[in-house]
């Protein structure tokens, strides 16, 4: 790429299909400012092909565009728009490769239990694809995630729908208070750079290197944590039974997705807590099969039908459903429960939705109900408890009134958590798990059980300080205040706010509010706040960052997919996110069933004139910098007209949604007095879109109501593809005008 080029990434799902609609309106633009927009393959589907190139034919080998994108996100020539991936689970990923051999690609199946060096590499590759594979890669930065003017104004002007919340309400969440992450965790500041090891000294005085050598770097934060197995056990068996007593929805919130390693574990320990019968009875006919709890109800009843004795197992099954707690479900129509799938629940979309559902999820019969969410780690499972206890107290949030919650988050370097997935590890036998640093001394150590869940974490020096920066710039940029969410009670945490009050002596904070709470305390403040109308800048690590920019976009804006997300890289590049959201797997569905994607792009558009501000900045280019203002422009005539994709088949889609930003921004290119020559050519263009707005409405009307067949899932025939998301002849000859 050149200082003139922006990436655009090709991802999955969702936004995938949008790009094949989008990209070619985004790049005729872009042209006209002499930047070309280029697109990398960062999907599962083109990461699983990149990972093995000598099983393919050479005609079917696909760059390694995400390892390309990681060494340009380190240098200062980054401007990449990065739309939301699959983070895959283990049942995605089996799904994916066997789409892939399907269409003809000799990709290797995914081994659960490695045997033999050829399928212990294979597993490593596909390892590598887990989860969040993506972000780690190429967040270089610290992020700013906000909801942009024009965003909010249209959200009070036009509120979404809130339901109503009881003060009789019986939903609450479920935490361990022992035993977790939380609770064990140890940590250290590093004196000086070097290597550290993982290791597991057995009872029996074996000694088994987890990891042999983790680069470490002087002032780097390192934590050490253990889940107990038997404690999680208990824990669960625990919230089964309150579940059942209590006549509340059981539902457990994990990520499995991103904390790709840890959270599959702990989903399959929740999936044995509700049916322990049948795991004392028929586990090892299950295990041998290759059915694991970790992969959910769904992958295990699919492989029962081809089992010896699968009917009996399925009884067993359907008898602890009917005798156990109601299961919250995420298709009651289509029997998916909450355990179905790991990636089905993820807790960071799932709680906000449940508070915007008046703390209500699904129940088997269709019906909403009160709920007992399960969040076994105590980490930041406190936040969710305390806006359920401020919904139960004050009501639903009024949109109309709303603040905001904007956020600053640690994430550069895969800080904290993120950072923590090949330094997780399930026990295989008790002892002693062991951090040793360079020269042999025991760094931190835990205690540790077969089946104990241990992980590490790292946070670096370099990416705390500029994310104090961040946080000092913002505040001053917009006169609020900044509340570092940070528990002194808590190992790691008390390393970082030494860190963070060090650092903010380096800044002049005059006049400005800046404090450290602990996320509970800093949760309540923030909603006071919010339901005074007042912003509060929320300045949280990796995973909080994670969770707060789900939350509060939910219930401010309706979905967190409307956040201006910028990641100013450290090596001075940038790279903008659109919207904090997921890639909407439903919104696929029902084009696959009836020609409709309600896919909203608006998170594509703040992000480009994000990233076409960054490059006229850095390259004087004056064309860029007025295709972003006009955009911004464009973009609120769009969200005040009510141009978003509507929900039902017949009206306004995606595509539709494309066409009509690209007419306003068009409208505001041709307006605008800086340049003559573009004005002119857009002005053309602006003429031909006006005057055939109805021809190009009921084109791609007309393209709705029936399936659509896009060639595949997760690896889409790209001829296919865009026949189905550029199905107006008017609007496609229309974009030729612009040469």
């Amino acid at each position: 790429m050149t200082e003139s080029s922006i990436i655009y990434t090709h991802t999955d799902e969702a936004p995938a299909l949008a790009t094949y609609s989008f990209l070619p309106v985004l790049q005729a633009y872009a042209a006209t400012a002499g930047v070309r927009v280029e697109t990398r393959d960062i999907s599962l589907a083109g990461r699983i092909l990149a990972a093995f190139p000598e099983r393919l034919a050479p005609g079917q080998r696909a760059d390694d565009d995400l390892a390309e994108l990681g060494r340009l996100a380190t240098s200062p020539e980054a401007n990449i728009i990065k739309l939301p991936n699959i983070s895959a689970s283990v049942p995605q990923l089996k799904a994916a490769i066997a789409e892939l051999q399907d269409q003809g690609y000799p990709v290797p199946d995914f081994p659960d239990d490695p045997q033999g060096e050829d399928e212990r590499d294979v597993r490593a590759r596909y390892d590598k694809i887990l989860g969040s594979a993506v972000n780690p890669v190429l967040r270089q930065g610290n992020s700013d995630r906000r909801a942009p003017a024009s965003v909010k104004s249209y959200a009070r002007a036009h509120p979404h729908r809130m339901g109503p919340w009881s003060p009789e309400s019986r939903t609450r969440v479920a935490h361990m208070d022992a035993d977790d992450f939380r609770s064990t965790e140890r940590s250290a500041v590093l004196a000086a750079a070097g290597s550290l090891r993982i290791e597991l000294v057995t009872d029996d005085r074996r000694t088994i290197v987890l990891r042999e050598a983790v680069p470490v770097l002087e002032g780097e934060i390192v934590d050490a944590a253990v889940m107990r197995a038997a404690a999680l056990q208990r824990f669960l068996r625990d919230q089964v039974e309150q579940a059942k007593s209590e006549d509340l929805l059981l539902s457990v919130h994990l990520k499995a997705t991103m904390m790709k390693v840890s959270d599959p574990i702990i989903f399959g320990h929740a999936v044995r807590a509700f049916f322990p019968k049948t795991f004392a009875e028929h586990g090892e006919a299950l295990a041998a099969a290759g059915l694991r709890a970790n992969d959910g109800l769904g992958a295990i009843f699919t492989g029962l039908d081809a089992l010896d004795g699968g009917a009996a197992i399925r009884a067993s099954f359907d008898a602890e459903l009917a005798a156990g707690p109601a299961l919250a479900m995420v298709d009651s129509d289509r029997g998916v429960t909450n355990l179905h799938v790991p990636s089905d629940v993820i807790v960071d979309a799932s709680m906000p939705a449940m508070i915007r559902a008046s703390g209500h999820m699904w129940g088997p019969d269709g019906e909403e109900r009160d709920t007992l969410a399960v969040i076994p780690d105590s980490s930041y499972a406190g936040v969710y408890q305390v806006v359920v206890d401020d919904c139960r107290a004050n009501g639903a949030f009024d949109p109309a009134t709303l603040g905001s919650v904007p956020n600053v988050g640690l994430m550069a370097q895969a800080a904290e958590e993120y950072g923590s997935h090949d330094k997780t590890f399930e026990i295989p036998a008790a002892g002693t798990v062991r951090v040793v640093g360079t020269g042999g001394e025991v760094l931190l150590e835990h205690t540790v059980a077969a089946g104990d869940i241990f992980r590490m974490c790292q946070t670096k020096d370099v990416p705390i300080r500029d994310w104090v920066k961040l946080a000092v710039d913002r505040a001053r940029a917009t006169g609020d205040p900044v509340v570092f969410w940070l528990d002194e009670q808590r190992a790691h945490d008390a390393n970082v706010i030494a860190k963070v009050t060090a650092y903010l002596a380096e800044h002049d904070t005059t006049g400005l509010e800046i404090s450290i709470m602990a996320p509970e305390r800093a949760t309540a403040l923030s909603l006071e706040r919010i339901r005074r109308g007042e912003n509060t800048i929320s300045a949280t690590g990796n995973v909080l960052r994670d969770y707060l920019t789900d939350l509060f976009p939910i219930m401010e804006l309706g979905t967190s997919a409307k956040m201006l997300s910028i990641v100013p890289l450290l090596s001075g590049g940038g790279l903008f996110e659109t919207g904090a959201g997921g890639s909407a797997p439903k919104h696929v569905q029902q084009l696959l069933e009836q020609g409709h994607l309600r896919w909203d792009s608006l998170g594509e558009f703040l992000a480009l004139a994000a990233s076409f501000e960054h490059l006229a900045h850095r390259t004087g280019n004056v064309r860029a910098q007025i295709l972003a203002d006009t955009l911004d422009r464009a973009t609120a005539t769009y969200l005040f007209e009510d141009r978003s994709p509507r929900r039902a088949v017949g009206t306004l889609d995606n595509r539709g949604s494309h066409f009509y930003l690209a007419m306003y921004w068009a409208r505001e290119l041709a307006s605008q007095d800086a340049d003559a020559e573009l004005a002119k050519a857009f002005g053309e263009l602006a003429r031909a879109l006006g005057e055939h707005e109805q021809a190009i409405v009921d084109e791609l009307a007309a393209a709705q109501g029936t399936p659509t067949d896009i060639g595949g899932y997760y690896h889409p025939d790209t001829a296919k593809a865009t026949a189905a998301m550029r199905p107006s002849a008017t609007f496609n000859d229309a974009l030729t005008l612009l040469g």
